[in-house]
């Protein structure tokens, strides 16, 4: 019952968050050898790896840091990084 009510609220706070990411979409660069290292990198050990790895600003990689205390961040973050998509959230809305 404890593990069913902490995803509840988990996925209840992802919920809520959904909108102020609507329309935030970066621009992608091009998929090289060094960004699909970076994605993988943010899979497997930690969000924001990747995004180190492509040169990305600082804000970015803390935001993806700290959002990967989640643990879902990492499939997006893997994406973020293989893309090497530059923008998102920072630029376009906040």
């Amino acid at each position: 019952m404890k593990k069913f009510m902490t995803f509840a609220l988990l996925f209840a706070m992802m919920l809520m968050t959904a909108p102020a990411f609507a329309g935030t979409h970066g621009t992608d660069g091009q998929v090289t050898g060094k960004s699909i290292a970076g994605g993988l990198a943010s899979l497997i050990i930690w969000p924001g790896i990747g995004q180190i790895v492509n040169d990305q600003k600082t804000d970015k990689v803390v935001t993806h840091a700290l959002l990967g205390l989640t643990g879902v961040f990492r499939i997006w973050s893997c994406y973020d990084g293989i893309a090497n998509r530059n923008g998102g959230v920072w630029e376009n809305r906040i």
